[in-house]
């Protein structure tokens, strides 16, 4: 048997499953979903939303790209968040990242990748940003983690600087935005920063609605 196909008699064996444990759940999970979150996160196959979170279909909202990043010229990104915040109406949009990132790491270097190049160039303007703080830090390793910090943080940044964000902010105290990370070994996510207002931004960003 090939690989692929394995994956679809393990989805034929979860839905068998599925329905005999509950009978009526693909009815309702197939007529509407009202998710509470967006989650922004890294392509990385080691962290899958729902199971992080130990939430179910319906629950999370997810959109996911090389390093969770926030790219105002992005119109996959960029579609995802209008239809998160102003038809799915979310609570909170969450930027995920994880240490041990492999996109953060080939930003960290000089290898040329191809056209990932251009993709990693925004992470590359994060640790330019932070090159003072970052040029502090001797140790390679925790130099890594805080990249991987600072470009959760920057990406919330991102995100709140968005007109989609801001005019949700005009009429209602939602979306609350958050940058997390993994560590992927523990299994634990850290909350490392939050933007709830057009208040906690440059006013330079900051877009006028009167």
């Amino acid at each position: 048997m090939k690989s692929y196909e394995k994956l679809l008699l393990s989805n034929k064996v979860w839905a068998k499953n599925i329905n005999e444990t509950n009978p009526h759940y693909f009815e309702v999970l197939s007529k509407s979903q009202s998710p509470e979150f967006l989650w922004i996160g890294c392509a990385d196959s080691r962290v899958p939303a729902d199971q992080v979170t130990d939430t179910t279909a319906g629950e999370i909202f997810v959109h996911r790209n090389v390093a969770n990043l926030v790219v105002h010229t992005d119109i996959n990104l960029l579609s995802v968040l209008q239809y998160a915040v102003e038809i799915l109406k979310v609570k909170h949009i969450l930027v995920v990242g994880h240490y041990e990132c492999g996109g953060i790491k080939a930003a960290m270097g000089n290898k040329d990748l191809g056209i990932i190049n251009k993709w990693l160039r925004n992470i590359k303007d994060v640790i330019k940003k932070n090159e003072k703080e970052l040029d502090k830090i001797l140790d390679e390793d925790k130099k890594f983690r805080r990249v991987v910090e600072l470009n959760v943080t920057e990406q919330v940044k991102n995100l709140a600087e968005t007109s989609i964000v801001q005019r949700s902010w005009q009429t209602s105290e939602y979306p609350h935005l958050h940058g997390w990370v993994m560590d992927l070994g523990t299994g634990l996510i850290n909350d490392i920063y939050d933007i709830n207002s057009v208040d906690q931004i440059d006013p330079i960003y900051r877009y006028d609605y009167s």
